[in-house]
C-alpha cells in the first residue's frame, strides 16, 4: 500500500510539473494578446514570428497534461472533461483557432487578410490564459458536480457524475476562478514582454517592451497577491483514511495550513516569487538587460509546482465538489491502479529525453535574434 500511495505522489508530481511548464509556456498566448496593439506592420510581424517558433510548444504540452490526467487520475479526467464540457470545448475552440491563424496568416490565397488571423490569435491568447486559469482555480475553489459510481451500470444514463446544468459554464462566472484567470493573463503578457526583449533585435521593440513589463508585470504582482490571500484564507477539504474507507471533511484555512506543514513547498514558493520580481525589476530598472524570461521563466514553474503541491498534497482534496464533499476528488480515490501506475512510471524515464530535446530545439531556434532585415527578405515568415 505505500508503494501505492508513493505512486500516486509521484504521478501527481509529473502532473504539477506539466502545469507548470504550460504556464510557462502560455507567454506564447500572452504575446498575441498584444499584436492588435503593435506599432506597424513590420513591428507585428517580428512578434508574430518570435511566437511562431515556440506555440506548438504550449499547445503539445496542454495535450500531454491532459493525456497525463487521463492516464494517472482517469476518474478527474471523467468528471471534469466529461461534466465541464462546456469550459473545457472553449479552451480548445480557442486553440484551434491558434493552430489554423499560424498555418493560414500568411499563406498564399489568404481572402481574409492577416488582420482576421490576428484577431483569431488575440482570441486564443485571453481564453487560453483565462479560461485555463479557470479550470485550475477549480481545484481550489471547487465545482458543481457530485459522482455516483454506480451510475456507470445505469444503461439508460451511464454517465458517472452529475453537473450543474451549466456544464461547467458558472466556473467562468466564479470571480475566485477569474481572479486566477486575469491571474495567469497578465502574467503570461508580462512573460510575453520578456520574451520578445529576448528573441527580437530591434531598439524600439525594446523600449516598447520594456513598458509593457512596468504595466503588465504591475498588474499581475497586485492581482497575485489578491489571489494568495484569497486563496490562503480559503476552506478546503482533507480526507482520512480508517478501515479502508475514505473520509472527506471541510478545514478552515486547509491551504495556509499546507504551506506551513510543508515548508520546504513555502521556501520554493518564496523562492519563485523572488525570482520573478527579480526578472520584472531588473528588466526596468537596468538597460540591455534580455534575460528576464529565464528568471520569470524558472520562478512561474516553481510557483505553479507549489500551488498543484498544495492542492493535491498533505491528505488534500484537489477538485472539491461544492454540492457533496464526498464526492471531491483525491489523489487517493480518483487515481489508476497500481499496475496502471507502475507500468506507466517505467515509461517516464524518457522524460529527461524530451526535456533536453526541448532545450537544444529552443536554443537553435532562437540561435539568432529576428530582425527587421529579417523579416523583409525571408520567405518563409509566419
Amino acid at each position: 500500500m505505500e508503494t501505492y500511495e508513493l505512486l500516486q505522489s509521484y504521478w501527481w508530481l509529473l502532473i504539477s510539473i506539466l502545469g507548470a511548464a504550460l504556464v510557462f509556456l502560455l507567454f506564447v498566448q500572452g504575446g498575441q494578446t498584444m499584436l492588435l496593439n503593435a506599432r506597424n506592420d513590420l513591428h507585428r510581424s517580428m512578434m508574430v514570428n518570435s511566437l511562431g517558433r515556440k506555440w506548438e510548444l504550449s499547445f503539445t504540452t496542454l495535450v500531454v497534461f491532459g493525456g497525463a490526467f487521463f492516464a494517472s487520475f482517469p476518474l478527474f479526467y471523467s468528471v471534469s472533461f466529461g461534466g465541464a464540457y462546456w469550459l473545457w470545448t472553449l479552451i480548445l475552440l480557442g486553440f484551434v483557432l491558434q493552430a489554423v491563424s499560424y498555418e493560414f496568416r500568411k499563406k498564399k490565397g489568404n481572402i481574409y487578410g492577416t488582420r482576421t488571423f490576428d484577431t483569431f490569435l488575440y482570441i486564443n491568447g485571453i481564453l487560453g490564459c483565462v479560461l485555463l486559469g479557470v479550470a485550475v482555480g477549480t481545484f481550489f475553489f471547487g465545482a458543481e458536480f457530485t459522482v455516483q459510481k454506480g451510475r456507470l451500470l445505469d444503461t439508460a444514463a451511464p454517465a458517472i457524475s452529475t453537473w450543474a446544468p451549466t456544464h461547467g459554464l458558472e466556473a467562468i462566472f466564479c470571480w475566485k476562478n477569474l481572479l486566477l484567470g486575469f491571474t495567469i493573463l497578465y502574467l503570461a503578457r508580462m512573460q510575453a514582454a520578456l520574451y520578445f526583449i529576448n528573441s527580437i533585435n530591434d531598439n524600439n521593440n525594446y523600449k516598447l517592451q520594456r513598458k509593457a513589463v512596468l504595466i503588465n508585470g504591475g498588474i499581475f504582482t497586485l492581482l497575485f497577491i489578491v489571489f494568495m490571500i484569497t486563496l490562503l484564507t480559503a476552506d478546503g477539504y482533507q480526507y482520512s483514511i480508517h478501515d479502508g474507507k475514505e473520509t472527506i471533511t471541510m478545514v478552515p484555512f486547509k491551504y495556509l495550513n499546507n504551506l506551513i506543514e510543508m515548508w520546504w513547498a513555502m521556501v520554493l514558493l518564496l523562492i519563485g516569487a523572488a525570482l520573478v520580481l527579480f526578472a520584472y525589476g531588473k528588466t526596468i530598472l537596468c538597460d540591455n538587460f534580455k534575460y528576464g524570461i529565464w528568471y520569470s521563466g524558472i520562478g512561474s514553474v516553481l510557483v505553479v509546482m507549489v500551488l498543484f503541491w498544495i492542492a493535491g498534497y498533505n491528505n488534500t482534496a484537489y477538485y472539491p465538489s461544492l454540492l457533496d464533499a464526498a464526492s471531491s476528488l483525491t489523489i487517493n480515490n480518483s487515481s489508476s491502479s497500481y499496475f496502471t501506475l507502475s507500468v506507466m512510471s517505467w515509461v517516464t524515464v524518457i522524460i529527461p529525453f524530451v526535456i533536453a530535446y526541448i532545450v537544444y530545439a529552443w536554443r537553435c531556434l532562437n540561435k539568432e535574434p529576428i530582425t527587421s532585415d529579417e523579416m523583409k527578405s525571408d520567405d518563409h515568415k509566419y
